[in-house]
């Protein structure tokens, strides 16, 4: 039995999974914040822009520099 207490919202699992699913897929660089978030929606229905995921995320696991060193893995700057 679920208990009502003022102020908290009880998780929904499929929400938690989704974004499990997508914290993944954008730390490890395989899937965009923007796609990520679009995703998000299409699998749950909850809106989620790509600046609201990336503040999640620098918050759960700290800023990309810091994650992934200073070095940006773009292309461009292999040139």
């Amino acid at each position: 039995e679920d208990k009502k207490i003022e102020g908290y919202l009880k998780p929904v699992e499929k929400e938690l999974v989704s974004l499990q699913t997508i914290e993944d897929l954008v730390i490890q660089e395989d899937l965009s914040l923007r796609a990520a978030s679009e995703w998000f929606e299409y699998n749950t229905g909850r809106k989620m822009n790509p600046s609201g995921l990336k503040k999640h995320l620098d918050k759960k696991y700290g800023k990309r520099d810091n994650r992934l060193g200073t070095e940006s893995s773009s292309i461009l700057n292999r040139l």
